[in-house]
């Protein structure tokens, strides 16, 4: 069974930084993506940021330039870095782990970490 725990939300101004963790414990085998999901009030849930077991990292237009998200593999975590926050950028910060191994593929999901932009 894979577990997610995330830390690093809190609050931070506009324009203020902050950097979410995520350590992914269990067994973790063949391709997977790591990365963050985020929901705001009255919206769904969107992809913010991922990076794969191959490196390969993609990122929602929206934090483009502000966010950067890297992983370290031999530890099983990733992280975000948020610089240059909006107010937009207040939202539920969900870690994910999509795995592709033996024929089967699953999701996996942190509990959710608030980070509020204000003033």
């Amino acid at each position: 069974q894979v577990q997610l725990v995330e830390s690093g939300g809190g609050l931070a101004q506009p324009g203020g930084s902050l950097r979410l963790s995520c350590a992914a414990s269990g067994s973790i085998f063949g391709i997977n993506f790591m990365g963050w999901y985020r929901q705001a009030p009255g919206k769904e849930r969107e992809l913010v940021a991922r990076v794969s077991s191959f490196g390969n990292t993609q990122y929602a237009d929206s934090v483009k330039g502000r966010f950067t998200i890297s992983r370290a593999n031999a530890k099983n975590t990733v992280y975000l870095q948020m610089n240059s926050l909006k107010h937009e950028d207040t939202a539920v910060y969900y870690c994910n782990l999509y795995t592709i191994f033996g024929g089967t593929s699953n999701n996996y999901w942190g509990q959710g970490t608030q980070v509020n932009v204000s003033s």
